[in-house]
């Protein structure tokens, strides 16, 4: 027999409000349109995100991510606080930046270095047509793949 729990809102023992809910690696949860179930809640999940502004070297927000390592105009190394299990993860992302009109910049991921589980290399130039690498005001990568 199925059972179903019906409430508004989920607390800790004492009451006092939020709690933490643990979900498994085979939890079920109804898609989007609600025509489908898929059984990947948590690796469907980003495992780290950032947003930076390469021009200041400064972190605007972040999940999962320790601290941004500079090595360069254009190229940095976020690393990431809670290692994820191997190094065969999806990153993707985006660069832009507002004072070089006319001009997007693209963001490489790898860019040359291999991938380790706490750290992917992020390099930017310009859409432009020429090669240059910039320190982009607005940089976005997430990662996507299983944590350690």
């Amino acid at each position: 027999m199925t059972s179903q729990l019906n409430v508004d809102t989920i607390v800790d023992k004492a009451g006092s409000g939020g709690t933490n809910i643990k979900v498994g690696n085979d939890a079920t949860y109804v898609a989007e349109g609600g025509s489908a179930n898929s059984n990947n809640l948590v690796q469907g999940l980003a495992k780290a995100w950032l947003d930076f502004d390469g021009s200041d070297n400064s972190t605007d927000d972040s999940l999962n991510i320790a601290s941004v390592t500079d090595s360069g105009t254009g190229s940095f190394y976020p690393n990431i606080s809670n290692n994820l299990n191997s190094v065969n993860y999806a990153v993707s992302g985006n660069a832009s930046w507002t004072s070089n009109a006319g001009a997007g910049a693209v963001m490489s991921i790898g860019a040359g270095t291999a991938k380790t589980t706490s750290q992917t290399r992020c390099f930017i130039y310009g859409s432009d047509g020429n090669s240059s690498s910039y320190d982009a005001l607005d940089v976005m990568p997430v990662w996507h793949g299983d944590l350690a």
